[in-house]
């Protein structure tokens, strides 16, 4: 792929809790992706605002919070209301199964839990990017 990946990750809500996203930043990083972090305690505007800023791919939300169901939804319907619903959406935390399997049938792409491997984030970033890339040729 000629074109760096772009990928913004983000710290919503009032989690304080960053190793594991910088461990994912460093990872992509490695991996050759251009990654932006936004920090601690983001709140859904302001990552949905950097992220079109930034004309990312994707966006990479760490929750530990418990405070899943309400910030996913909230990042989505921004993005959808800034027409901005192309950038990829996944992410990772303390996510019961049942709430996995309903965030990413709200649109989620794709949510790690405990035990996901740094490889596997960067293959799935990889190819969920060259997937969205090949449907809008398509359309």
């Amino acid at each position: 792929m000629s074109e760096k990946i772009r990928v913004l990750l983000a710290k919503p809500g009032l989690d304080g809790h960053d190793r594991g996203i910088k461990v994912i930043a460093a990872a992509f990083r490695d991996a050759g992706f251009e990654v932006i972090y936004t920090g601690l305690r983001q709140t859904p505007e302001n990552i949905v605002n950097a992220a079109i800023q930034e004309d990312v791919d994707a966006v990479g939300v760490s929750i530990l919070s418990g405070a899943h169901m309400t910030l996913f939804p909230a990042i989505l319907n921004l993005l959808k209301e800034k027409k901005a619903d192309q950038i990829i959406l996944f992410g990772g935390g303390i996510i019961p199964d049942e709430d996995v399997a309903a965030l990413e049938k709200s649109g989620v792409d794709k949510l790690f839990t405990p035990g996901a491997t740094t490889e596997e984030t960067v293959k799935y970033l990889r190819e969920a990017v060259a997937k969205r890339k090949r449907d809008e040729k398509i359309i």
